[in-house]
């Protein structure tokens, strides 16, 4: 048998390498405070946090350690551990979702900017500026109707308003005339 081409050797040969390929860093960590929604990170910033929904709380280390410990999925936003956690997609250049964390690299890039698939199972483009500005376009589009729309309906309350002083004058102008004939007949009958 040759020298380290034992099945030990093999493997040993094999974490070096994935050693020298990661640079000591685990395959597949989550970053601590991935999926968390930026409003909400102070929340995490204790060593000592507390589930949600009260019913115990876990240390800062063990935050998406992809082990759920609360029932709420609060110490697992940026992985699937929990059924009833929330990923937080920021979507830098689009609007931020919130999704179950369920989704968290499940091969389908629900975010726009592929954050939700950090294992590297599949890449994901980052198509937020795109969308963001489809979006843009969309809104500007519906903005220009609307504004266009208002215009029209400006008009016409400014024609119905010149309309109604017109009516308005006439009818002063027949009652004087009315008032005129009236007091014509009282005169004419004295």
């Amino acid at each position: 048998m040759m020298k380290g081409f034992g099945l030990y050797s093999v493997y040993r040969q094999a974490f070096l390498l994935l050693g020298l390929f990661t640079c000591g860093v685990p395959a597949f960590s989550t970053p601590a405070m991935l999926g968390i929604d930026p409003q909400e990170k102070g929340y995490y910033e204790s060593k000592k946090i507390m589930c949600k929904d009260g019913s115990k709380s876990f240390s800062r280390d063990r935050l998406n350690d992809d082990f759920c410990d609360c029932a709420d999925g609060t110490d697992e936003p940026g992985t699937s551990a929990c059924p009833e956690g929330k990923f937080y997609c920021t979507n830098t250049g689009h609007a931020p979702i919130l999704m179950s964390s369920s989704r968290v690299n499940d091969g389908i890039c629900d975010c726009c900017d592929g954050s939700d698939e950090y294992y590297g199972k599949i890449r994901c483009p980052n198509t937020c500026r795109k969308a963001g500005k489809v979006v843009t376009e969309k809104l500007l589009e519906k903005f220009l109707v609307n504004k266009e729309r208002f215009s029209i309906d400006k008009q016409e309350r400014e024609h119905a308003k010149r309309k109604f002083l017109s009516e308005e004058t006439a009818l002063r102008s027949t009652k004087q005339e009315d008032k005129k004939l009236k007091d014509t007949i009282q005169k004419l009958k004295v």
